[in-house]
């Protein structure tokens, strides 16, 4: 879809727009710029001809025209040939991230979407790994490909859900932030395409522009049903020829959806057709509140290239991912990888085999956690905000919550003076979309999740009883935050 939308795609995303309330070229106007906002059509696309729209809808090309002076004069359309223009967003200072910078003492961060510790099993393994840690200390103590021990694990884990797999197609990262930067330093060069869901997560566009790749953002369809707009993900891919597409198909972040596996074959095929690399992110894969079958997307194609990590499941703090690939990438990535470091640390790593080997073990517990702060927080927000429009997640950890205006980075100037901390609802687009959009993790226990929600009615309020501070802290920058 980006480059430039026709009108059939157009009126099709515009769905029943006119309410005949106002004038047919406000009504238009004010759909096509919600819709760049939300990041349903992404930046810098060419709208159709007047004329070709006009058609398309059965209205008058004044109609049109004046839709498109209109979305002109409020920056959200670039002037362009003839009576074409391209897509943007009025200039204003991006939500920020400041990686690794802890929330102020006394507020409680909203920002991060991350569970403490499995306690004791966590403690258990890594105690474990210290009677295992003299057989390797003889060594050199460098292993770019990882721990064998624990690639085979994670090798077994894949099999054990339908997708053969040997410790040869495994390399063990610190992290799944860093295998995302080992896989795009070895598959796309500055300037090349990369596909990504609208909205997706904020760290992973960070380091998709600091390798110098242009996004092609595709958005999600305001619905979870159908959850993916596969139809516009192939037709940019058709279109486009990304040299990577990254994708959340499990629990993705923010919304909480899971993809099915019928879109998931039909992605696989699509991009192997247009030569574009599948690259997934599964490190929520375990959470799955909703206990909904699928398959790994790695079941649909030899040329998919997995990222798992153990930092949703059990701990951050084990630094521990993976990259899952055919061992021809797998060796490419390797290259990569000892550019930027020559190997984790042995002692995690042994910690992070036992724990796959009992991947299991501490999830259940976890998981019954997860879904009581789920109905805690959905509860909460429907007493306190019943006008938010909030997203059921499936699992995962955050719910992604529609705001009744576009307040979401003045919500989040405003937050801290009310006990919170928030990532703005742009930090997970391009180009300022979402800010009708906040994003809300239930990671926190339900008395806390109480406060939160009470804080951000509070802060709401404030909004709503002054309409310049809202156009003034929106105008501003907001807070810089670290967001995981």
């Amino acid at each position: 879809m980006p480059g430039s939308l026709n009108p059939t795609a157009l009126v099709r995303l515009l769905g029943s727009w006119s309410s005949g309330a106002l004038p047919a070229y406000r009504e238009l106007a004010d759909v096509v710029r919600l819709l760049v906002m939300d990041g349903r059509i992404p930046l810098d696309v060419a709208l159709p001809s007047e004329r070709a729209l006009a058609q398309t809808l059965g209205l008058s090309r004044t109609t049109v025209t004046a839709a498109y002076a209109s979305l002109r004069e409020q920056g959200f359309l670039t002037a362009g040939q003839g009576s074409r223009g391209r897509t943007s967003i009025p200039h204003r200072d991006a939500p920020v991230s400041v990686p690794g910078l802890a929330a102020p003492e006394g507020l409680l961060d909203l920002a991060y979407a991350s569970l403490p510790a499995a306690g004791e099993v966590v403690h258990r393994a890594f105690a474990d790994a210290l009677t295992e840690l003299p057989a390797l200390l003889p060594g050199f103590g460098y292993d770019a490909l990882g721990v064998p021990a624990l690639r085979q694990a994670i090798a077994e884990k894949y099999a054990a859900e339908g997708v053969p797999t040997t410790a040869d197609q495994i390399l063990v990262t610190s992290g799944a932030q860093h295998a995302l930067n080992v896989v795009l330093h070895t598959l796309v060069g500055k300037q090349d395409r990369v596909l990504v869901e609208h909205p997706t997560y904020p760290n992973a566009l960070d380091a998709i522009r600091a390798a110098g790749c242009k996004v092609l953002p595709v958005g999600l369809p305001p619905h979870a049903s159908p959850a993916w707009d596969v139809d516009a993900m192939v037709s940019t891919m058709n279109q486009q020829r990304p040299a990577m597409a990254y994708l959340v198909p499990d629990f993705h972040n923010p919304t909480g959806r899971i993809m099915s596996d019928l879109q998931r074959r039909r992605l696989a095929r699509a991009a192997a057709a247009a030569g574009t690399v599948l690259v997934v992110d599964e490190t929520l894969r375990g959470l799955n509140l909703d206990a909904v079958k699928t398959s790994p997307m790695s079941a649909f194609s030899a040329r998919v290239v997995s990222i798992g990590s153990l930092s949703k499941s059990h701990w951050a703090g084990l630094r521990t991912g993976w990259i899952r690939a055919d061992e021809a990438m797998i060796t490419r990535f390797v290259a990569t990888r000892t550019t930027m470091d020559l190997g984790g640390p042995v002692v995690e790593q042994l910690a992070a085999a036992r724990l796959v080997r009992s991947f299991a073990e501490p999830l259940d517990a976890r998981l019954h956690e997860l879904r009581h702060n789920r109905e805690s927080l959905l509860a909460l927000l429907a007493e306190h905000l019943p006008e938010w429009e909030v997203e059921r997640p499936r699992g995962g950890l955050t719910a992604w919550c529609r705001l009744p205006t576009a307040c979401s980075t003045a919500l989040t100037v405003l937050a801290p003076d009310f006990g919170l901390r928030l990532a703005a609802g742009p930090r997970f687009g391009v180009g300022g979309a979402f800010e009708h959009y906040l994003r809300v993790p239930y990671t926190l226990p339900p008395a806390q999740l109480e406060f939160a929600v009470s804080a951000l009615r509070a802060a709401q309020d404030k909004l709503d009883a002054s309409p310049q501070l809202r156009r003034t802290l929106k105008a501003g920058r907001p807070p810089a935050v670290a967001v995981a």
